[in-house]
């Protein structure tokens, strides 16, 4: 059984869209690429480390593919340890078109798929970017663990980590540190969301009008 990690850079306002630079996505009039950089800081730095510092493989969806497909294969020598490490894992990339996965080690899959390749064997498999990824594999609870590394910025507008589709989900947050500039925080999903009111909710005499109001979709 393969562990399905979930690593993102968040802003304050839930954007994950374009960490990397200005040119990496700027559909849906998004102009903020490359928000990350100016915020980075070593402790980021050591969390990326520990986190690409062994074997795995990759999970994306078509869009991320083509940004990584056109960068990391011609990444300079500089980089050439997360460039050789990301030529020679497995790119598991979900799509339904038919253009060729021309980067090498590259695998079509469907979301489908992704429980039988989790259910065997191989290292961990690590997704990065492909925010309309996490609501489907959350619906399969396919996801093990959310790593979210969230900056003090807000964005305003842009690709979510969890936008439309998102299942309701309680996590347990199982490790955090705060590194300069950003909170670091792994989470686990347990499982669906449990509700319960705070205090004991008494209907007092201005409660009960409200609830009226709400009924009628005029509140």
């Amino acid at each position: 059984m393969r562990t399905i990690i979930g690593a993102a850079f968040v802003s304050l306002d839930g954007i994950m869209q374009a960490p990397g630079g200005p040119t990496e996505d700027p559909t849906q009039g998004f102009d903020h690429g490359g928000w990350v950089a100016p915020l980075a800081d070593e402790g980021f730095g050591a969390e990326l480390d520990e986190l690409f510092g062994r074997d795995y493989d990759l999970l994306l969806g078509r869009r991320t593919y083509d940004i990584f497909a056109a960068y990391w294969p011609y990444a300079p020598d500089e980089m050439a340890d997360m460039r050789d490490a990301f030529d020679r894992c497995t790119k598991y990339v979900v799509t339904g078109s038919d253009s060729p996965l021309e980067w090498q080690n590259s695998r079509k899959v469907s979301i489908d798929d992704i429980a039988d390749i989790k259910a065997g064997d191989g290292p961990d498999i690590i997704i990065q970017g492909s925010s309309t990824l996490y609501p489907q594999l959350l619906e399969r609870d396919l996801i093990d663990r959310l790593i979210v590394m969230t900056f003090p910025i807000l964005l305003g507008s842009g690709k979510r980590m969890f936008g439309d589709g998102t299942p309701a989900r309680t996590l347990r947050k199982i490790a955090d540190r705060v590194s300069g500039n950003t909170v670091i925080a792994t989470y686990e999903p347990v499982g669906p969301v449990v509700t319960q009111a705070i205090a004991e909710q008494a209907t007092s005499e201005r409660e009960r009008p409200r609830q009226d109001l709400m009924a009628r979709g005029h509140w």
